[in-house]
């Protein structure tokens, strides 16, 4: 029996970590001049991802079902990834991090929702922009924002 509940924990503890994995695949940044740079030298607009990771249930929603899938992974390849996350837990992101991240907002999150996509050019002007995600947990609109900002890059 306690092989049993060992072998049972160990497979939920892989899944979770299997998971977690998934989201790793993607390579968001976290440096907006860097971002910028890359936007620039590769011709790809930057995705701009405000979220309140620790405390923010719809943006963990979007995470899962939006971010979290080979649809979205394929399509990152064409963009930039930056995420502005905006933590209530003072130990995810370091002060320095928070200023910077607290000036994005300022500046490209006007609304104050989370989440919120933003997308942008190389000069950092918005191209695009959409906001919010429910208990419906329907994806169509972010994956139609996400197409429209490729096709018209």
């Amino acid at each position: 029996m306690k092989n049993l509940i060992l072998i049972i924990a160990f497979a939920f503890v892989s899944t979770v970590f299997a998971q977690e994995e998934a989201i790793s695949n993607l390579n968001w940044l976290t440096d907006f001049n860097q971002a910028k740079s890359i936007s620039s030298k590769e011709k790809k607009p930057i995705l701009v991802y405000f979220t309140g990771s620790d405390w923010c249930p719809p943006c963990k929603m979007l995470k899962e079902d939006f971010f979290n899938t080979p649809e979205f992974e394929e399509k990152a390849n064409n963009m930039v990834l930056l995420m502005v996350d905006m933590p209530r837990r003072v130990d995810i992101i370091t002060p320095e991090q928070k200023k910077k991240n607290t000036a994005l907002v300022n500046k490209y999150n006007k609304s104050g929702g989370y989440p919120n996509i933003v997308a942008l050019n190389d000069k950092g002007n918005v191209i695009g922009e959409i906001s919010g995600y429910t208990f419906l947990r329907e994806t169509d609109r972010h994956n139609a924002f996400v197409d429209s900002v490729l096709e018209n890059y």
